[in-house]
């Protein structure tokens, strides 16, 4: 349990009106079933109304249009969601890290590594590479040659950032991430592969957050752009060449092709795949496990799903479609032969 503030601190940090105690103290974020006593919760939604009867926390963050719906010492807000993200924030801060660069990490001599930094063990950062102020480089790192990172970014153990590239200001990258490595490039020649270098960089704007085991390529020539503000979930992969638009989200496991374009804030939910060259407009959402194969250009919610079937039933399906443009060719054939007949009578 860390530090504990009343209702009537949290108020005066994050805003919201109170009702109730101010001086209630909280300890913790929790949920409405496991909360007690020094916790606080959220409801976003009328809905959990029977859950939050039986809550035993000491307070809870709610609408204006929803404070009747308990007695308990609450905050009012217009988003408790968000409040409840700052609330969790300034309840659980990041932790302290030891400053300068530890032992049995390596770091090349040219490096620029300002003293505010942290280097933890077994860490390495090769030729001339910049950190700015205050960079935390968890265990395990791999800092290549000639890369950039900016002030306030926070690098968790055993990411990988390959030569040349740039993260911004305030990113946090998650263990297991690998930035920079080479782009899915071959070219066919008398029936083998031959690779193509890649020689492009990964650029990747202020206030980035990307998941655990998340890859991003390098570009083949031009570079592989996140903007800012982008929030990408674990096992994530971003092909060569792509871009992807400030303060778009996307959930795990989708895969983007090269050189596809995702406008500026776009929701991509789990498991969607988007093919290459495409070109996806600002604000569009795409639903959890689309295979989207053509570009967007309308802002919308895009949906490219096939119900779940017993395997038996999916068989009689997929035979079905195969003859879909078979009873498409005879449907209209009828069309013709019904309006002929109109016209003789």
């Amino acid at each position: 349990m860390g530090k504990r503030y009343s209702l009537s601190d949290i108020a005066k940090t994050l805003g919201g009106r109170i009702v109730g105690d101010e001086s209630t103290s909280i300890a913790r974020v929790a949920s409405l079933s496991k909360a007690s006593v020094g916790d606080i919760c959220f409801i976003n939604d009328a809905k959990y109304q029977k859950a939050l009867a039986s809550c035993q926390a000491s307070a809870v963050v709610l609408r204006e249009k929803d404070s009747s719906l308990t007695n308990l010492p609450r905050i009012l807000v217009d988003n408790p969601y968000a409040y409840f993200a700052k609330l969790s924030t300034l309840l659980n801060p990041i932790s302290e890290y030891p400053l300068g660069v530890a032992s049995s990490a390596v770091v090349d001599p040219t490096a620029s590594i300002p003293e505010s930094c942290s280097i933890a063990p077994l860490a390495f950062v090769g030729a001339n590479v910049v950190l700015g102020e205050h960079v935390n480089i968890g265990s395990g790192c791999i800092i290549e040659n000639d890369v950039n990172i900016a002030d306030n970014t926070r690098l968790e153990p055993h990411v990988t950032i390959k030569h040349h590239c740039y993260v911004g200001r305030n990113c946090h990258i998650f263990s297991g991430a690998v930035i920079g490595s080479d782009g899915f490039g071959y070219a066919e020649e008398s029936d083998k592969w031959l690779k193509i270098p890649q020689v492009g960089r990964v650029i990747i704007d202020d206030n980035v957050d990307i998941g655990a085991n998340t890859t991003v390529d390098r570009g083949a020539l031009d570079d592989t752009i996140i903007e800012e503000g982008v929030k990408l979930d674990n096992l994530i992969q971003i092909g060569h060449n792509c871009i992807i638009g400030a303060h778009t989200v996307i959930a795990g496991c989708t895969g983007i092709a090269g050189s596809a374009k995702i406008g500026k804030h776009c929701k991509i939910g789990g498991a969607a795949m988007i093919l290459g060259h495409l070109e996806i407009a600002d604000n569009v959402t795409i639903s959890p496990g689309s295979m989207i194969t053509r570009s967007l250009p309308t802002a919308d919610t895009y949906t490219a799903l096939m119900p779940f079937q017993t395997h038996k039933a999916w068989l009689n399906t997929a035979a079905k479609i195969r003859h879909l443009d078979d009873l498409s060719a005879k449907i209209k054939q009828l069309e013709k032969e019904i309006a002929l007949l109109k016209s003789n009578k």
